[in-house]
């Protein structure tokens, strides 16, 4: 299954990832956790919708769908998120530097990767 944008927002605009969260067979605490978001964050309407849960979502959906194409499927971009140390970025995975507010810092290696350079 290839899960659009599209899928993971809802019709005022708001990042709600259930589909992604269903493909991966993950539950919402625990993507919670993997983006460095408290899982009240995720469930609660009154704090998924605030700028700064809607930001981190964005980020790590965004994260996912750069992957995905390389990983062959958002199982296997999750996987890499997880899991693959990111040798420039001091050995920490996507999920770590995502979780300390590095996403842009994952965004601008994928895009390096992405224009040729070397990882």
């Amino acid at each position: 299954m290839n899960i659009e944008i599209r899928d993971v927002v809802d019709h005022e605009g708001y990042i709600v990832a259930d589909s992604i969260l269903a493909e991966l067979h993950i539950t919402k605490r625990e993507f919670a956790n993997a983006i460095g978001l408290s899982h009240s964050a995720i469930i609660r309407k009154d704090r998924l919708y605030t700028v700064s849960t809607q930001q981190r979502l964005r980020q790590a959906i965004e994260i996912l769908k750069r992957i995905e194409p390389w990983a062959g499927s958002i199982s296997g971009a999750w996987s890499w998120y997880r899991t693959y140390p990111i040798a420039p970025l001091g050995d920490l995975t996507a999920e770590e530097l995502v979780s300390r507010g590095r996403a842009d810092d994952v965004r601008a290696y994928l895009s390096h990767i992405a224009e040729g350079g070397y990882a």
